[in-house]
């Protein structure tokens, strides 16, 4: 099983591709190498295969990335299932997996996250979550994105050593991991790994 993520990036216009492109290359390359693994296509969508324990955290972890810059958001849909393919190239590849991202994507219509597992149970109870979720995540400013990006780096540290490492105080980065709802998001992310292995 194989957890395909299919995005693009929402206002891209608004801001100059630079200045959040290479954000957007390093956030991919955390999770895989391209072009095995991820491919940026079309200027401003993407999509990438990874592990699917690992497909939620780099989804929330590119949306931070993004999110860094000002008026930027990210839209993105997971497809979990089989992949085919030895080209070597993501774009070439092909599986249910592909399919199944594919579609949710094309379906996303307001929601800026969702899933498919091929399991409609799970995928109802998840993408119920997820707009739960969004009532947060999609109101991350620059500082709150950062700060949720810099937890995700480093998830041994303390909010003491974050706080160094972002040169803040740890009450104002334990006050913005509150209000991005990290500790939510560690649960979110356990309880999804959790219900992933039976599919």
């Amino acid at each position: 099983m194989t957890a395909i993520i299919t995005g693009d990036i929402v206002n891209s216009r608004e801001n100059k591709s630079s200045d959040w492109l290479e954000s957007l290359k390093l956030a991919l390359n955390k999770y895989g190498d391209s072009p095995k693994d991820w491919e940026i296509y079309r200027g401003d969508s993407f999509q990438i295969k990874t592990d699917v324990n690992k497909s939620l955290e780099a989804c929330f972890y590119i949306k931070a990335c993004i999110k860094e810059y000002g008026s930027l958001d990210v839209r993105m849909a997971i497809g979990i299932g089989n992949t085919e393919g030895v080209s070597g190239k993501i774009t070439e590849d092909q599986g249910e997996a592909f399919y199944r991202s594919g579609e949710c994507f094309e379906n996303l219509k307001s929601n800026h996250l969702a899933i498919d597992t091929g399991n409609p149970n799970h995928n109802k109870v998840l993408n119920l979550m997820f707009e739960l979720g969004a009532l947060t995540f999609d109101t991350w400013t620059s500082i709150d994105a950062l700060t949720l990006k810099t937890a995700l780096e480093f998830p041994n540290s303390t909010q003491k050593e974050i706080a160094k490492k972002l040169n803040k105080s740890a009450s104002t980065v334990s006050f913005t991991l509150q209000k991005t709802g990290y500790k939510e998001i560690l649960k979110l992310l356990a309880y999804y790994n959790q219900l992933i292995v039976s599919l």
